[in-house]
């Protein structure tokens, strides 16, 4: 007996609506999957940029302290390269300040710069000429003043003058300890 007037058909665990269902599963899982591999990606990503940024910046830090340590240095060498210029200034003006005292009758032939004084070795026609024109302004210049004569050949006198500055601090201090004594003797005057 036939209940049905249908031939019947085979029923399948895929029906349409179960296919669409498991079609948009699989592209929601697609999707996710996507997205998370993206997300790893980027994560990945940034986490070399980052390490990349800390290693650029550490140079940087270094070469901003190479630079700094330069620039010590070229300002040192600028203030000694002043120095020098200025010491060198003075020694040219303090020469030609220096021939400029000698006169015309008097010769130097040799003039020997030290430290803290100057020699000079020249001839003079005689002692007188050498005391009034070169010694004088020798001594206002230098604090100790020394000078040897030798008879030349033609009559004149070859002369060897030594002449010192002492040290500042000592001229600094021995003014002051001179005032501290005259203002003790004062005061024991006063009394």
């Amino acid at each position: 007996m036939i209940y049905s007037y249908i031939k019947p058909r085979k029923k399948s665990l895929f029906t349409p609506e179960l296919q669409l269902l498991s079609v948009f599963f699989g592209i929601t899982v697609f999707m996710l999957l996507g997205t998370y591999l993206f997300l790893l990606f980027k994560d990945y990503r940034f986490t070399q940029d980052r390490l990349e940024i800390i290693e650029l910046r550490e140079e940087t830090a270094r070469e901003i302290e190479l630079i700094e340590k330069s620039i010590v240095f070229i300002q040192e060498e600028k203030v000694l390269s002043e120095t020098i210029f200025t010491k060198n200034t003075v020694l040219k003006d303090s020469i030609s300040n220096m021939f400029d005292l000698v006169p015309q009758r008097i010769t130097l032939s040799e003039a020997k710069l030290l430290e803290d004084g100057l020699i000079l070795y020249g001839i003079t026609p005689n002692k007188d000429i050498y005391n009034f024109m070169l010694q004088a302004p020798l001594r206002s210049i230098f604090h100790r003043t020394y000078s040897s004569f030798h008879p030349a050949q033609n009559g004149w006198l070859h002369f060897v003058s030594t002449n010192y500055v002492d040290k500042e601090e000592e001229t600094l201090l021995k003014p002051q300890e001179e005032k501290t004594a005259n203002d003790e003797e004062e005061t024991e005057y006063e009394e």
